[in-house]
């Protein structure tokens, strides 16, 4: 190869080689750790937002859901215990409810009023005792005559418990006996009807609005006779419409 030659090839490839890494500069670097470019942090951010945007909706339903169950089963504890107070309290035969010598025929089974023996003789009356209680309440001090329905006086009582003792069903036949002496005072006992209190989930308070048998279905203040009702004071409006107070 001339000498001619040989320089022009020699030149050729120098030029070259200085273009190569002019070539390669305008490429994006990445960092050694491997980190994001731009436009990959945009495409990111954007899936993100869009996601974000349906789940969190999701997600507030379902806690709302899971508190409006905790409503529902609060609410269902509690009349369930006012309900059993209430059964427990109804034609007890410790309140003071027949006159002083009266005889007292108890009638076990309420649903099958046909067999039910007729009223004893000398101006008796004739007690239907509901087959699910087993006790009756025997603290006179509960009830005055603004509650002679004989529910709850206070919500807190059935926390703090009452005074019952056994019930004496004889199927009917007379049992005109001083029941308090029968008994005897190691037969009394205290029921509890509610462990606690529980918290409204909607208002995170241990506080109810309550409404006693006198008070209309939709008040919105306590007569203070009894505890007939209990219901939510949050003015929130439910996944099915209602407002918690209605429930």
């Amino acid at each position: 190869m001339r000498k001619g030659e040989r320089e022009k090839v020699s030149g050729g490839a120098g030029r070259f080689a200085l273009r190569v890494p002019r070539a390669f500069a305008l490429a994006p670097r990445r960092s050694s750790q491997g980190g994001w470019t731009l436009i990959e942090l945009v495409i990111t951010m954007t899936v993100l937002t869009i996601l974000s945007l349906g789940v969190i909706p999701m997600v507030k339903t379902a806690v709302k859901r899971q508190r409006e169950q905790q409503l529902r089963d609060a609410l269902r504890e509690m009349r369930g215990a006012i309900n059993e107070f209430h059964r427990d309290a109804l034609n007890s035969p410790y309140l003071d409810q027949l006159p002083p010598g009266a005889p007292q025929a108890v009638v076990p089974n309420p649903q099958n009023p046909p067999n039910a023996p007729p009223p004893p003789q000398g101006g008796g009356v004739a007690v239907v005792v509901d087959p699910r209680t087993k006790v009756a309440i025997a603290d006179k001090t509960l009830f005055g005559v603004d509650n002679p329905d004989r529910f709850p006086p206070k919500l807190e009582t059935l926390v703090e418990g009452v005074s019952v003792a056994p019930r004496v069903q004889a199927g009917g036949t007379d049992i005109n006996k001083n029941l308090l002496d029968q008994q005897g005072p190691l037969a009394f006992k205290k029921k509890v009807y509610l462990r606690k209190i529980p918290v409204d989930p909607m208002t995170g308070k241990a506080e109810w609005g309550m409404r006693s048998c006198y008070d209309s279905p939709d008040s919105g203040s306590w007569g203070g006779e009894n505890v007939f009702d209990v219901y939510s004071k949050s003015q929130e409006t439910a996944l099915n419409g209602q407002k918690y107070s209605d429930w």
